[in-house]
């Protein structure tokens, strides 16, 4: 069954949590190579005015909504999303699932010492934890990084240096790796390692995750400026389908 809705040129999974991770899961048990994206409405309007970052995301094997700006698009084109699915929180789904199963994980990203810190964070969280390496997220060369990750044989990879230099390190590594997961999830080793905190409940509920966030990182208000417009292409696109 197709499960894609396309919002805004991409064509994101129509998936739950629980069904994002459980297909996450099949892959890594079937060792089939792929590369998993979590899109917000920020890096869909950069998409919507480069190809090139439009074919990165709809090359993924699994597209999900992280933001909640997805899902109000999705509302307005009318290909309503089931479910947010949070890159963070996907993420920490699959490292307790990696503890549980036996799986290699490694973490890529951040500062130095970021990757370090959240490796030891998430195996104290989950007893068994095996982080087949680390690296920082502060490379302009991937090979040895790519020499690094070949040496280490991980099943997953969380990449998280941002968009879309995470996506384009993960398209370049699906060719030069041996068969391995791999998902882009931006700031989540910051997180991991507890040197941001994740929104209270209340917020993520209500859909205002990227408000606390916000006032955690007042540098971001740029990019929160794109929400608007994103939001602005989902009523045209919907206006101008009824025009037709």
């Amino acid at each position: 069954m197709d499960t894609k809705r396309e919002i805004i040129g991409i064509r994101f999974d129509d998936v739950t949590m629980e069904e994002a991770l459980g297909r996450c899961g099949e892959r890594i048990a079937r060792k089939a190579a792929g590369y998993v994206v979590t899109p917000n409405a920020e890096m869909v309007y950069a998409a919507k005015h480069d190809p090139a970052l439009a074919a990165l995301l709809n090359g993924a094997a699994l597209v999900v909504p992280d933001g909640i700006g997805v899902i109000y698009a999705s509302r307005i084109l009318g290909r309503p999303l089931r479910a947010r699915v949070p890159g963070v929180e996907l993420g920490e789904k699959l490292a307790a699932l990696c503890a549980e199963k036996g799986y290699r994980l490694y973490l890529l990203g951040a500062k130095p010492g970021v990757a370090e810190a959240a490796a030891e964070k998430l195996c104290a969280k989950y007893p068994g934890l095996a982080v087949a390496g680390t690296h920082d997220g502060y490379f302009q060369d991937a090979a040895p990084v790519l020499d690094a990750l070949r040496a280490a044989r991980p099943d997953v990879v969380f990449v998280c240096t941002g968009f879309p230099k995470q996506e384009r390190f993960m398209k370049e590594a699906l060719e030069a790796l041996p068969p391995v997961l791999m998902l882009g999830l931006g700031g989540s080793l910051d997180i991991y390692a507890e040197n941001l905190k994740r929104a209270p409940v209340f917020f993520r509920k209500a859909g205002l995750e990227w408000l606390y966030r916000l006032a955690q990182e007042p540098r971001r208000i740029g990019r929160m400026a794109k929400l608007p417009l994103f939001l602005g292409l989902a009523v045209w696109e919907r206006f101008r389908r009824k025009a037709a």
